[in-house]
């Protein structure tokens, strides 16, 4: 029989496995901090490559800092020949996830040691955009866009991956995504990177965990249920019939409602904002009329549920709006956690002890 002590909890919910000053998750009260900053003040206020930095250093850089953080970053944009004949090998039907793993893991040599160091940081979180442009138009047979040092991380992305210099709102909206997806306390991913990094294993091992576990369908779906949604209201012309109907038919609004956050997604709050000064983008503009839409019919046919949109209905607009296919939702979403993933294994390292768990037996005893 299993005592109090000896309680299961099921994927170690409500488990508290390490202390962090990197972020705070509050589900209730619907707050997300970076290391004492508001989240959504950071993406509004703050370029991608200030906010790794304050991740990763605890403090905002100056101007100085951020050009010789900029200039890391934008060195660290070029694949080596090696790792272009890596990509060139790969079965064409190997997904983006497991093309990006494959070639992260190649990044290991015998200057990648414990404890991890910046550079090596700052080799992955360069490199991540570069390997989903380059796999995906060479899978498409369009030229290979090479990086272009004077645009900005998100930027870059972008123009790599379209071969051409995006739309200023569409950077922002996305530079605003992957500041407020690059971190989000201890779940699955992080989780598998401070396991490994725990171990002492080098900080390319654990990214290459993390992404693994980035993989899996319940952490890093894409999301394509919202696309579903806004192409069927689109289609119909009333976000008003078809969001009652599905109501009334109990069905659930994708994009609506979060398994931490009760109140609305901070992260959903920060990209509607920023996303309404955009309207002429007829993409941001269905999004803001659905979800005020949807919000007034959930108050009405579910009341006291409290279900407002959260980042993944945000993320399908700005994902539509730039027109990312659906099969790079992932992978874009991978390009901005690894620096997150990054920040843990460095705090990691820094008051290491090994995490090892135990189990409850639950298999036959032999007899005597």
């Amino acid at each position: 029989m299993i005592g109090v002590d000896d309680m299961v909890h099921a994927g170690l919910k409500g488990i508290i496995a390490a202390e962090s000053e990197i972020s705070l998750v509050d589900g209730e009260k619907g707050q997300l901090v970076y290391r004492g900053e508001w989240a959504a003040t950071l993406s509004k206020e703050k370029s991608f490559e200030e906010v790794v930095y304050f991740l990763w250093n605890r403090t905002l850089p100056d101007k100085k800092l951020l050009e010789e953080f900029s200039t890391r970053l934008i060195e660290a944009r070029h694949l080596k020949p090696y790792q272009k004949e890596i990509l060139a090998q790969l079965p064409e039907n190997m997904d983006m996830m497991s093309v990006i793993r494959t070639v992260i893991s190649s990044m290991a040599d015998k200057d990648t040691t414990f404890p991890s160091t910046q550079q090596q940081g700052i080799r992955i979180v360069g490199l991540v955009p570069t390997i989903i442009a380059y796999r995906y138009r060479s899978l498409h047979g369009d030229p290979i866009v090479e990086p272009d040092a004077s645009l900005s991380h998100v930027a870059n992305f972008l123009y790599m991956l379209k071969g051409n210099v995006p739309a200023e709102n569409h950077v922002r909206a996305l530079s605003a995504y992957f500041i407020l997806t690059m971190e989000h306390g201890l779940n699955a991913s992080t989780f598998a990177a401070r396991v490994i990094a725990s171990t002492e294993s080098d900080l390319v091992s654990a990214i290459t965990g993390a992404i693994g576990a980035m993989k899996g369908p319940l952490h890093g779906g894409a999301p394509t249920g919202v696309i579903d949604l806004l192409d069927e209201i689109k289609r119909d012309g009333s976000a008003d019939h078809v969001l009652r109907r599905k109501l009334e038919n109990k069905e659930k609004l994708m994009g609506f409602g979060h398994r931490i956050y009760k109140t609305r997604d901070p992260r959903a709050s920060a990209l509607s904002d920023i996303t309404s000064e955009f309207y002429d983008d007829e993409e941001f503009k269905l999004a803001h009329e659905v979800e005020n839409k949807a919000v007034e019919l959930l108050k009405e046919l579910k009341p006291g549920r409290n279900l407002y949109a959260n980042v993944e209905y945000y993320a399908a607009a700005i994902l539509r709006s730039i027109e990312l296919p659906t099969e790079l939702f992932t992978p874009t979403f991978t390009a901005a956690r690894c620096a997150g993933w990054i920040a843990h294994v460095f705090e990691q390292n820094e008051n290491n002890s090994i995490i090892r768990p135990s189990s409850t037996y639950t298999g036959d005893i032999p007899a005597d």
